[in-house]
C-alpha cells in the first residue's frame, strides 16, 4: 500500500497542483526563484483528491486532537480546507484573515469564537510559515487555545520548523517536498539531472538562481 505522503504528492502532480520546471523557474511573490510551485486550490476542482484530502484531514483530527472545538482555516487558500473539514466531524468553522477588514467590525477573524475553545488550524501550504503562524496568534489572542495545525503540503523549510517550535504549534502535512522529490524521480517526472537541482535548490531557496 502506497504511503498517505506518496499518495497525496501523486495526486497533486497528476492534477498539476505542484509544477516541477527546474529548467524554467518560477519567480514567487517574495522574489524568490522556484523550480516548483504549488497551487493547492486546484484540489477544489477535483472531487476525488478534494474528498481524499477532506477525510484524511478529518482522520488525522479526529486521532489527535478528539477534543477540538472549532475548525479554522487560514485566508484565503484554506477557507475551503477548513470548512469541508469542519463539515466532516461536524465541528463550527472560522477562518482567520491575513489582515483585519478595513470596514465594518474590521474583524481578523470571521465566525464565532468564543475564549476557552480547543481550535484546529487548516492550511494549504507551508512556506516560511509566517501568514500561518499569525493566524495562530490571532486566535491564541482571542483567549481560544490552538491544538494543533494540519497542511496539504510543506517545503520543508528550516526557518519554518523553527518557527513553528518556536510558536510551539504542531504541524501535521500530508505531504512534503522531502517526500515528494524521490516520488517525482521513480514515477519519471524529472530526471536525475533535475532531481540534483530540485536538491540544490532546497539548501538554499532565498539565494538560489538558476
Amino acid at each position: 500500500m502506497e504511503k498517505l505522503a506518496e499518495i497525496v504528492a501523486k495526486q497533486l502532480l497528476q492534477i498539476k497542483a505542484i509544477k516541477l520546471q527546474p529548467a524554467n523557474p518560477f519567480t514567487w511573490a517574495s522574489g524568490w526563484k522556484s523550480p516548483i510551485y504549488c497551487d493547492n486550490r486546484k484540489t477544489l476542482s477535483y472531487p476525488e483528491v478534494r474528498d481524499f484530502i477532506k477525510l484524511e484531514f478529518a482522520r488525522i483530527v479526529l486521532e489527535k486532537y478528539p477534543d477540538v472545538d472549532v475548525v479554522a482555516g487560514v485566508a484565503t487558500g484554506a477557507i475551503a480546507q477548513g470548512a469541508l473539514v469542519a463539515d466532516a466531524i461536524n465541528k463550527p468553522m472560522i477562518y482567520v484573515r491575513s489582515a483585519a477588514k478595513g470596514h465594518g467590525l474590521t474583524n481578523l477573524i470571521e465566525g464565532d469564537l468564543k475564549p476557552g475553545q480547543k481550535v484546529v488550524v487548516i492550511e494549504d501550504l507551508i512556506s516560511t510559515g509566517g501568514s500561518s503562524l499569525k493566524a495562530v496568534e490571532a486566535i491564541r489572542e482571542s483567549g481560544a487555545e490552538v491544538l494543533g495545525m494540519l497542511a496539504i503540503f510543506t517545503y520543508g523549510f528550516g526557518v519554518a520548523s523553527e518557527a513553528f517550535e518556536k510558536a510551539n504549534v504542531e504541524l501535521t502535512t500530508l505531504s512534503s517536498y522531502q517526500q515528494l522529490i524521490p516520488f517525482a524521480s521513480e514515477s519519471g517526472y524529472v530526471t536525475a539531472e533535475e532531481v540534483a537541482t530540485l536538491q540544490e535548490w532546497r539548501k538554499d531557496p532565498a539565494s538560489w538562481n538558476k
